[in-house]
């Protein structure tokens, strides 16, 4: 398994080229018009979501003034971008700004993740995976397994040994493992082992826990990064998804905006222990 694939490249020369642009002092429009590219590609391209040739690099570095030994050092760059992961094979079936997540989550040292509304992907079964998307009105049966094999091999990086697997935290409302279907017993279970062999730490938000503005903003992930040999990590990344794309937020203000919120999140959780009694009792409610 290939695990960061072209994501991590992608985004870091998308960051470059955006830098190289932004002390060229042109705007996103103006260097689009230049280039005769659209708005949108020019957005794509800077936020790791589009492949970049060599000769592209070129004309934007010539255009943004980059020295010779900078354009050289991107146009490498943008040869790393065509490295595959898995989940390429997948690429009729998963939206372009979900390919870089995964990619993404997968090259990831630490992930923090706060789900109001679904039991994360990464720890779900695959009767839960199915029964979700199999809800989806616009998904046909052989998409659904598609989706769920995704979903599947994705949970993989919790249990790799090279790289070492992420640290996954995850905060869930106590509301999501309540919710009745067929499996549901059988997912708490799940949730119970992966907590009890180390794989993931999972806090419980109770139904007790007062009103807060947290629980109201909709779910995010936190992805930190390793150290990729003598490169600048990846800064530390907000992803937040909605029915029709995603918004990858990495400025410092952004990222401690969000930071605050798992704080306030993780204060009004019940702690890991008293996390997992809870997951016991709901589990033996749901079984009279």
């Amino acid at each position: 398994m290939t695990y960061a694939g072209s994501s991590i490249p992608r985004r870091q020369l998308g960051r470059f080229l955006r830098q190289a642009r932004e002390e060229a002092g042109l705007s996103l429009e103006a260097a689009g018009a230049d280039l005769e590219w659209s708005r949108s590609t020019m957005y794509r391209i800077e936020g790791g979501q589009a492949a970049v040739k060599a000769r592209d690099v070129e004309a934007m570095c010539r255009l943004y003034g980059a020295s010779g030994e900078w354009t050289e050092a991107l146009k490498k760059l943008a040869a790393e971008t065509k490295a595959k992961g898995w989940w390429h094979a997948y690429g009729d079936t998963l939206p372009a700004w979900f390919e870089l997540y995964v990619g993404m989550e997968a090259a990831a040292s630490r992930l923090r993740r706060w789900e109001p509304a679904a039991i994360p992907g990464l720890l779900q079964t695959r009767e839960y995976a199915a029964f979700l998307l199999r809800s989806h009105p616009d998904l046909p049966p052989r998409e659904v397994d598609r989706l769920v094999e995704v979903r599947m091999e994705r949970q993989k990086i919790l249990t790799r040994r090279n790289p070492p697997p992420p640290r996954l935290d995850v905060i869930v409302d106590e509301g999501v493992l309540r919710r009745p279907f067929p499996g549901m017993v059988a997912q708490l279970g799940h949730l119970r082992r992966q907590a009890a062999d180390g794989v993931a730490t999972i806090r419980i938000v109770p139904r007790s826990a007062p009103p807060n503005y947290a629980l109201t903003n909709g779910g995010f992930a936190i992805l930190e990064f390793p150290t990729a040999g003598l490169r600048t990590p990846e800064p530390v990344t907000v992803y937040s998804e909605s029915l029709t794309g995603a918004l990858y937020l990495d400025k410092p203000k952004e990222v401690a905006t969000y930071a605050v919120a798992w704080k306030a999140l993780e204060g009004l959780s019940l702690d890991p222990e008293r996390s997992m009694e809870l997951l016991a009792q709901i589990a033996e409610e749901m079984q009279r």
